[in-house]
């Protein structure tokens, strides 16, 4: 580099009046006065232009590239509590209407998280209303039955 360096302040010399060029400057090509005829110029090696730098080509990732599977699960519950479960990857789909007890649906949102445990927790509160009152009416109507069923035997 220093011997290119004494090459291209040696031309400026010759080129130039004999005043200190910046440090800076010392690499830039001199250009002759357009009155004079052009004198033989240092070769481009030597005397770099002031073009922009190149952006620094991208380092490729040695990441691990992780494959994505794409599985939807479709959990349908009724105000009666019955649960359904559908399984689609990708377009196919895996499983269509699997029956699932309400306590596993209730299990598995809760390890899923607080929130959807709390939304599914709702309406599974909600059916356990539901069915508390139809067995108080069921029980109800027995007992009317049982009575109907005693006056009958005696």
């Amino acid at each position: 580099m220093s011997d290119t360096l004494t090459e291209v302040q040696a031309v400026e010399k010759t080129d130039v009046e004999e005043t200190p060029a910046p440090a800076a400057e010392a690499t830039k090509p001199v250009e002759a006065p357009a009155a004079e005829a052009p004198k033989a110029e240092a070769p481009k090696a030597e005397a770099p232009k002031a073009e922009k730098p190149k952006p620094a080509a991208r380092a490729k990732s040695t990441a691990k590239k992780t494959r994505t599977v794409e599985l939807t699960l479709t959990v349908t519950g009724t105000a009666e509590g019955e649960w359904q479960a559908d399984l689609v990857h990708g377009t196919q789909r895996v499983v269509s209407g699997l029956v699932i007890p309400a306590i596993a649906v209730a299990k598995a949102a809760k390890e899923l998280h607080d929130d959807i445990a709390e939304g599914i927790e709702s309406v599974l509160e909600a059916a356990r209303d539901q069915h508390r009152t139809r067995m108080e009416e069921l029980e109800a109507e027995l007992a009317k039955v049982k009575a109907q069923l005693a006056e009958l035997s005696e």
